[in-house]
């Protein structure tokens, strides 16, 4: 299998990019997902604006960046590593041909290996991620074990006090969830793909911006609608102020108290968040893996010219 690091410095440029310009709704999110009334230490918004407002109040402008550290590495870590499995395992289905086509049913076993991988690896840095998104100022009723003051120290005292398993809550939603990425990766590459054939070029043909920001936004918008009830149960499995005994208790005590309902709080401001953040993260990484990608074939032609010369 051909891995090429240039999909994963891109990955890692789109996700980190995207974090740092869209991280206060990212956290936005994660509060209204896990809010369920019953906890009455946490603060309770009406809204995206009134929960900017509260939290900027209550926490100062810092308070809309708690988490934005390893929220940055997880993004990053998780978009570099997804690319690059998902274009490493494409071009080995693809017989190493850039331009072959391999039809929807191969571009899911991509993704769905890709997302899975993925999923594994980086499970422990959306458990920190959430957890330091769920720091409320002037919350006393958390014991000093489940207050982090950075990822090394949430990193000690999750190990201490849970062990590793600590580090994998949420584990199982997330790996329902790589339906999300199979979802968003295939509409995605086949409306790409369509779209170059139409124009009879290359399915490998760079586009332009408008073109990536109409595929991004759309196959994003259909993915994060059609899967968001999972991304609910993950978040409130890794809170540190919940103890559901796993996620078939997560979802009956979100069912019982909440309806139906309760498996999609927060999805307005989700969708506010990941349209933009999609679109920035695969603007990004198409330009900068292609830009790498042609510094690649430079250096090989220009290999390839110099040993010519000196062999003649």
């Amino acid at each position: 299998m051909n891995f090429r690091y240039e999909h994963f410095v891109a990955g890692i440029s789109g996700g980190t990019v995207s974090t740092m310009l869209l991280h206060p709704l990212d956290l936005l999110k994660i509060r209204f997902a896990v809010n369920d009334g019953m906890i009455k230490s946490v603060p309770r918004y009406n809204g995206l604006f009134s929960g900017m407002n509260e939290i900027v109040k209550s926490e100062g402008i810092r308070g809309l960046y708690r988490g934005m550290s390893p929220n940055m590495l997880g993004s990053g870590a998780s978009w570099g590593l997804y690319f690059l499995f998902y274009k490493s395992i494409r071009n080995w289905l693809q017989d190493g041909d850039p331009n072959k086509v391999i039809g929807i049913k191969m571009n899911l076993v991509a993704t769905a290996e890709a997302g899975i991988l993925t999923n594994i690896l980086t499970n422990p840095l959306w458990v920190i991620k959430t957890r330091m998104c769920l720091q409320y100022s002037g919350d006393n009723a958390l014991p000093e074990s489940r207050r982090y003051s950075g990822i090394v120290d949430a990193v000690c005292k999750i190990y201490k006090t849970e062990g590793f398993r600590g580090f994998y809550k949420g584990l199982v939603p997330g790996m329902f969830g790589v339906t999300h990425g199979c979802i968003q990766f295939v509409i995605y590459e086949e409306t790409k793909t369509r779209y170059n054939v139409y124009r009879g070029m290359p399915l490998e043909s760079k586009l332009n911006f408008i073109d990536y920001v109409a595929f991004a936004a759309f196959s994003k918008l259909v993915a994060a609608s059609a899967t968001y009830p999972y991304q609910v149960v993950r978040t409130r499995l890794q809170d540190q102020h919940h103890n559901y005994k796993g996620s078939l208790d997560c979802i009956r005590k979100t069912w019982r108290y909440e309806g139906w309902r309760g498996f999609y709080k927060g999805l307005s401001i989700n969708l506010t968040r990941v349209t933009p953040a999609t679109v920035i993260t695969f603007v990004v990484y198409e330009n900068v893996s292609h830009s790498l990608l042609n510094l690649r074939k430079l250096r090989i032609e220009e290999a390839t010219s110099t040993s010519k010369i000196k062999s003649n």
